[in-house]
């Protein structure tokens, strides 16, 4: 099992740009399919984007598709989510989660599909 450290929060304006990152210990990575979640104050953590180990297969939650881009270096054990003209409903603290894939195919959407998580970063866009 891997361990996710994200980084790469922070205040931002509406419209402005964001890159998180998230680096996972082991070698087993690039097995992992890997996914961002995010959690708003008083509210469910909800899925953002996934990504399959083999990078060939992404997946977006609609409000984000278009301005988000989930990818990933498996060289670098690092998995990435370029944020772009933020909202300030995109105002959560972000959290990456990751999980063994037996396909470099296959993402996972669902919150349950994941075991390992990092500890999250705050992102907040101002208006």
């Amino acid at each position: 099992q891997v361990q996710l450290v994200e980084s790469g929060g922070g205040l931002v304006q509406a419209g402005d740009s964001l890159r998180l990152s998230c680096a996972a210990s082991g070698r087993t990575f690039s097995n992992y399919a890997m996914g961002w979640f995010r959690q708003a104050p008083g509210k469910e953590r909800e899925f953002v984007a996934a990504i399959s180990w083999s990078a060939g297969s992404t997946y977006y939650e609609d409000s984000v598709k278009g301005r988000f881009t989930i990818f990933r270096d498996n060289a670098k054990n690092t998995v990435y989510l370029q944020m772009n003209s933020l909202k300030p409903e995109d105002t959560a603290v972000y959290y990456c989660a990751g999980r063994r894939a037996n396909s470099g195919s296959y993402y996972y959407t669902t919150r349950t599909d994941y075991y390992s998580w990092g500890q999250g970063t705050q992102v907040t866009v101002s208006s």
